[in-house]
Order: structure tokens, then C-alpha cells, then sequence
């Protein structure tokens, strides 16, 4: 008689050297392979799931990482290696190239030097503790040799140490690309917990910023009314793009005549690829945006110009379909959009900021106007409104201790009326009937 397992798909020949999947006494389903082991060797993994095809998926992986070359790591194998393999064969296809140059960075510069030797299945939550606690106390001059490049010794070189230690938000991001790893480690079930997760950092304070005040703001946009991007800047100002949103600016985003703008795509500057159009940084930020109409006035003055740059380039015109570009057609570099503003900033006689602190700048004014944050968060493209409420707490309890010492004179006003001159009571503006 034949029983429901022993007609199971499990049972199917599968190629040579494509593993096994079978379904286990408990009811889950094991798939077990050969794969690249450190060391040039070959050794059997095995990976579970709830169905035959979950299982069969994550051997599948594994093999297709070994057929490449790279070699999967084991518990038993060193933090090093196994942080090695995360980044050359999980972590790459799952971040931006930036993104992933700063974990590649974080990893090489703290968590391998800091926790590298340690065999990745004993790793705990104290030895992760202990490492945050040296780099917190740590100078870096010191840890990292920044004093051996210099021409003449310096800091701890010299004797004299400059305390140069990791900031707040620098020991958390690093803390997170360790979690990050270390989940991904779990998921694979090469250990069986996070310990990172089990440390506790403490929150750090976000990063101080300087919005520009409005009568700053009038200051700068009068000041790049003449410059050829005035446009960009106006709309930085106006609606709180990032910097990246409004360098990937097309033609084809932008509906003067209804006014609105499409927010699809970010410039940036890659390793490998040079200046290269990417999507948003995050589902929300890919948006629908309205335009102010002085930058809907912008943009057809800004038009203008560029068809006139066009024709003095002629053949060398490089046509990208791009809102904001070189003299000769082609994708500005951020880093010169940066100094650009740095140089119109200076030439206005205002402090000098950051390019993002007009987006800052926009959230604030905006704030400052009573307008909804929710509206504020829809137009800066934030993820959630957590994100606008925490980077602008400060603007809120400013505007709270407005809000309450309005209702005190309002609540003070019949009580504390003052005589006025011909011996009359005085009436505050808060006391006038309201018509």
C-alpha cells in the first residue's frame, strides 16, 4: 500500500551534484548538498524549511554561491569568514553599491579586527558588549594606525593622545551592520540566535542641524536669482527634495501645467558605474509631489535657457532628457553641486550648511506654519511619520511652548488687566472680542 510520503515529490531523481530534499519525521522538509568550504575542501550542508520548495530554495542558494567561487562559511568557522562570505555573496545583491562600500568599510575597519578571530557559533553577547565598550573609549588614531601615514607623528605617535573616539551614531551603525549579519546567519541556521541583538547601545542623539530661518531663505533665493540653477534651488527650498532626487530629475517627471512633479529616481555617484540614475531611497520616497507656482515659473525660465545652451553646444550636446544639467548637457556630480552652493552661500553672506540643511530647512518653515506633519512626511518622502517626528522634535517643542504660553496669556488676560492712562482698564490683544 502506498502511504501520502511515499508518493511525495521528494522522491524524484534529481541531477548530480544538485542535492537531495526529503521530508523529514516531524514534517519538516531537509535538502542537504555540496558545497565550497574555506580551505579549497568541500563539505555537506543541510537546510531546512516548512515545504519542499523553501527547503529546496536555500540549498539552491548555497550551491549557486559555491559554483561562484565563494566559500560558505560554518558555524564552526571564524566571525572573519563568515562576515567575508555575507558581504561577497548575500549582502551585495541586497544593498545599493554605496550602502554596501560603507558596510565593506565598517567591517574591515571595526567588526573584523575587533571580533574576527572569534569562532562565529561561540560568540555572545558579552564579547560583543566588551568590543563596544573598547571602541567607545578607544582613541582611533591609535587603533587604526592613522598616525603611522602621517609625515610627522602625531596623537598617541607623538604621546600625546588627541582622544579621537567614535561618536554615538558611528557606534550604533556599526552595532547595526553586526546585527544585520548576524540575522542573516540566523536565518541560514548557522546559529541559533542573535547576540547582538541582546546588547544595548542606548539611543543616540540625532545629528544637530541649522535650517536656514525665513528671512535667511529670502536672503539665498534672492541672492541665486541669477545663477542657471536657480530652479534647483528654489525647488530644494520650496518642496524638500534631496540632493540625488533633484539631480535625476527628468523632463518627463514634471506636469507643469498641472503642476506636480514625479520623484522616480536619485543620482549618485558609484564606485564602478560613476554618475548613475538609482531608484529612491525607499518605496516612499518614489512620490507625486505638488509645485509651488513661482517653480512651475522656474521651470519655463530654466527651459529657455537650457534650449539655448543646447544650440551653443550643438553636435557635443549630450541628451539625457535631464531637468538639471552641465552647459554641455550632461548629469551634474553632487560633489560639485556642493561646492557650488558653498560658493553661492558665501557670495550671499550667509553660514555656511550643509546642501541637505535646505531640506531641513523646508521641514521647519513648514512646521513653523502649523502645517500637518503628516503632509510634511508625504512631501519629503519619509518612510513612516516616526522618521518626521523624531528629526524634528525640536521644531515641535518649540512650537508646543509657543502653543501653551498663547493659552497662559489667553487664560491670564481677564485677570491681569492693567490701568491704562485716563484710568481705564487696559484691554490685551488676547482680551479683544473676536468679530
Amino acid at each position: 500500500m502506498t502511504t501520502p510520503r511515499d508518493a511525495s515529490p521528494s522522491r524524484r531523481v534529481r541531477a548530480n551534484g544538485d542535492g537531495t530534499v526529503y521530508q523529514r519525521k516531524d514534517g519538516r522538509w531537509e535538502a542537504a548538498g555540496y558545497v565550497l568550504a574555506p580551505g579549497n575542501t568541500r563539505k555537506r550542508v543541510r537546510v531546512y524549511g516548512t515545504t519542499r520548495t523553501e527547503a529546496l530554495a536555500k540549498l539552491t542558494e548555497k550551491i549557486a554561491t559555491s559554483n561562484r567561487g565563494v566559500p560558505v562559511p560554518s558555524a564552526q568557522g571564524s566571525v572573519s569568514a563568515y562576515l567575508t562570505y555575507w558581504l561577497e555573496a548575500v549582502a551585495v545583491h541586497q544593498l545599493r553599491e554605496n550602502t554596501h562600500t560603507r558596510y565593506t568599510t565598517c567591517v574591515n575597519q571595526h567588526l573584523i579586527p575587533g571580533l574576527g578571530k572569534k569562532k562565529l557559533a561561540k560568540l555572545t553577547a558579552k564579547d560583543v558588549r566588551t568590543w563596544l565598550n573598547q571602541l567607545r573609549t578607544t582613541c582611533q588614531c591609535s587603533v587604526r594606525a592613522i598616525d603611522a601615514h602621517r609625515d610627522q607623528p602625531r596623537c598617541c605617535a607623538a604621546g600625546t593622545c588627541c582622544s579621537k573616539r567614535l561618536s554615538p551614531l558611528t557606534l550604533a551603525y556599526i552595532h547595526s551592520v553586526l546585527k544585520s549579519a548576524l540575522e542573516h546567519a540566523v536565518r541560514e541556521e548557522e546559529i541559533t540566535r542573535n547576540v547582538a541583538r541582546n546588547v544595548r547601545t542606548g539611543t543616540p542623539r540625532p545629528r544637530r542641524f541649522e535650517p536656514l530661518t525665513a528671512d535667511e531663505a529670502r536672503q539665498f533665493l534672492a541672492a541665486v536669482r541669477n545663477d542657471r540653477l536657480f530652479a534647483l534651488y528654489e525647488l530644494a527650498l520650496r518642496a524638500g527634495l534631496r540632493k540625488g532626487e533633484l539631480l535625476g530629475l527628468q523632463w518627463k517627471d514634471l506636469d507643469l501645467h498641472n503642476g506636480t512633479a514625479s520623484i522616480r529616481r536619485t543620482l549618485q555617484r558609484t564606485q564602478t558605474g560613476g554618475l548613475t540614475a538609482l531608484p529612491t531611497k525607499t518605496r516612499a520616497s518614489e512620490r507625486r509631489i505638488a509645485l509651488p507656482s513661482e517653480c512651475i515659473h522656474s521651470f519655463k525660465e530654466h527651459r529657455a535657457v537650457q534650449e539655448g545652451e543646447r544650440k551653443a553646444a550643438a553636435e557635443g550636446w549630450k541628451d539625457n532628457g535631464l531637468v538639471f544639467r552641465t552647459s554641455a548637457g550632461g548629469p551634474i556630480d553632487p560633489a560639485n553641486l556642493n561646492r557650488s552652493f558653498h560658493t553661492l552661500l558665501e557670495r550671499a553672506g550667509l553660514r555656511r550648511i550643509r546642501f541637505h540643511d535646505l531640506r531641513h530647512s523646508t521641514a521647519t518653515l513648514l512646521l513653523e506654519q502649523g502645517v500637518e506633519l503628516v503632509v510634511i512626511k508625504e512631501l519629503l518622502g519619509h518612510a513612516h511619520i516616526g522618521v518626521t517626528a523624531t528629526v524634528y522634535a525640536h521644531v515641535r517643542l518649540r512650537l508646543q511652548r509657543q502653543a501653551v504660553e498663547t493659552l497662559s496669556s489667553t487664560l491670564a488676560g481677564p485677570t491681569n488687566a492693567e490701568a491704562a492712562p485716563d484710568g481705564s482698564e487696559k484691554q490685551h490683544p488676547w482680551s479683544l472680542p473676536v468679530h
